[in-house]
Order: structure tokens, then C-alpha cells, then sequence
């Protein structure tokens, strides 16, 4: 029997690479400037940063049981089981709206199977280990195989960023407002990375973006898989220049291929414009 690979749209990730992995993706929500949206494209996202660096407000919401349900029961219906890999449960209720989903659905389905993954990842981090995930399973791994394959390398899916303005992660609780206040005043940049349970995480700062993306990529030669990162990704808030350094620090190191993209707005309404973001494989997050 053959199986479906589901995710969503915090995966940042755009449309014709979704189809280029044959994957279905159910969308998280942003509200900004009085519309609500699920999907939007490239120029779409560089007004939306343009907006918010103009103290324009968004708001996001996530993913509930009836919009998993749209894009799991097509693939049931079609006789296929299905893997979901599914936002952070440490940073939105996204995953446990799809275990609840995948539980109904299963009455409805008794024969076939689902099983959701929690990532305990965020942005093209989730999207990296998608993009894996796809791997496995065109190469002919079971749903079974593919799933533990998951599950036993989501902890080496390395996530490291940095932001351009504090007051973004204070506004999500992420930094105290002093924090905020005087990192903002003394152009200090926090050096932050996803831990173990989904959460984001402080871990150090620098002193100005360069000195940030160095220690990125520092992480990266000093934790990174031998031989397992000829391809890594990297997404941005709208600040191409800062994501070419980092690629030639990359490329130095022998990555062979970087895949950018912009930080989707449902992120990036929390991360805000001149977030930095790099993912790759480590021994450990």
C-alpha cells in the first residue's frame, strides 16, 4: 500500500516545491492589514516585511483538527496511508490539532494508518526534514521506515538564527522587554536556536549581524554531519544580503547546494523583518 506525506505551511516552503515533492500541505493563517490569508507568494511576502518594518501588526492562527482532516481524508479515500509531519508542538497547537484529526479519521479508515510526527521543528527546518522525508520514501522506504526515520533524526535537524530587531521576540514573550530594550539600543544580536522539546532558544549574542551569521556558521562547521550536508537551507525576513554572506561562509565549508527562501509570515510575524535562519544536520541541536 502505498502512502501520502503530509505537512503544513509553516514549513516556508513554496508552492511548486511542494509539488516537486509530491506533498499535500494544510495552511496556518495570517491576518494583516484587515485580510486574512493562508497562502501568498514571494512579492507578497516582501510588502508584507516592508509592512511590518512600518509598525504594521499581524496576527496568525494555527492549524485546527477540520483543516487537517481537508487534506488527510483525499489521500484515505484514495486508499493510501498517510505520514504527517507537523509544526512544533513546543511554539503551536498545529501538531495536537492533527494527532486529534488522525484519531477520528482512523474510526472512519479503520484499514489504513496514520501517523503524525511531531518535528519539534519550525520554518525550513520542519521543511528540511520533509524534504528528507521525501527522500526516504522515493527511495522505497516503507511508511513504517520512513516514519522512524523521522522520529530518530529530528533531534539532529540543526536550527540556528538570528533577528535584526528584538522587540519582535518580546512582543512573543521570547525576551524580556529590558532584554529588548537595551540589545536594541547596543545593536546586539541574539544567537538563538531550536532545543530539544520545539522550543526557541537563546544561546548567545555578537555584536552586530556579521558577528551573528559568523557564529552560525561556526555551529555549522563545528556541529555539522561529515558528509551529510551537501545540501542545507536557509531562510530570511526580507534581507537577501545578510543570507549571500552566510552562503559564501557555507559554500567555503563544502556545501555543495543552498536552498533559500523567504521566513513565511506566520514565523515571521513573530521573528520580523532581517531574521536569518540556517538548518542543516548535526550531531545534536
Amino acid at each position: 500500500m502505498s502512502y501520502r506525506i503530509i505537512s503544513d505551511t509553516c514549513c516556508d516552503l513554496w508552492q511548486d516545491f511542494y509539488k516537486e515533492l509530491n506533498v499535500d500541505v494544510t495552511a496556518l493563517a495570517v491576518t494583516f492589514k484587515g485580510q486574512t490569508l493562508s497562502e501568498y507568494d514571494e512579492a507578497w511576502l516582501k510588502d508584507f516585511y516592508a509592512g511590518l518594518r512600518d509598525g504594521e501588526v499581524a496576527t496568525t492562527a494555527a492549524v485546527n483538527p477540520e483543516g487537517w482532516k481537508k487534506v488527510i481524508r483525499p489521500a484515505l479515500e484514495n486508499g493510501e496511508d498517510v505520514l504527517v509531519l507537523a509544526f512544533s508542538s513546543g511554539l503551536s497547537t498545529t501538531y495536537q490539532s492533527a494527532v486529534i484529526a488522525a484519531q477520528e479519521l482512523k474510526e472512519e479508515f479503520p484499514r489504513q494508518d496514520v501517523i503524525v510526527i511531531d518535528t519539534l521543528s519550525a520554518s525550513m527546518g520542519q521543511g528540511l526534514l520533509l524534504w528528507y522525508a521525501c527522500k526516504k520514501r522515493d527511495e522505497g522506504a516503507s511508511l513504517t521506515e520512513c516514519a522512524a526515520w523521522c522520529e530518530n533524526n529530528k533531534l539532529h535537524l540543526s536550527h540556528w538564527f538570528t533577528v535584526d530587531d528584538l522587540m519582535f521576540l518580546k512582543r512573543g514573550g521570547r525576551v524580556s522587554a529590558a532584554t529588548a530594550l537595551v540589545g536594541t539600543m547596543l545593536k546586539i544580536k541574539p544567537v538563538m536556536h531550536m532545543d530539544d522539546e520545539g522550543h526557541l532558544i537563546k544561546v548567545g549574542t555578537a555584536r552586530g549581524k556579521k558577528a551573528a551569521l559568523d557564529a552560525m556558521a561556526k555551529q555549522f562547521a563545528e556541529t555539522g554531519l561529515p558528509g551529510q550536508n551537501d545540501t542545507v537551507f536557509i531562510t530570511h525576513g526580507d534581507c537577501i544580503e545578510d543570507v549571500e554572506y552566510l552562503k559564501g561562509k557555507l559554500l567555503a565549508l563544502g556545501v555543495q547546494n543552498v536552498i533559500t527562501y523567504y521566513v513565511g509570515a506566520v514565523i515571521g510575524s513573530h521573528s520580523g523583518p532581517g531574521t536569518v535562519a540556517l538548518f542543516f544536520l548535526a550531531s545534536h541541536r
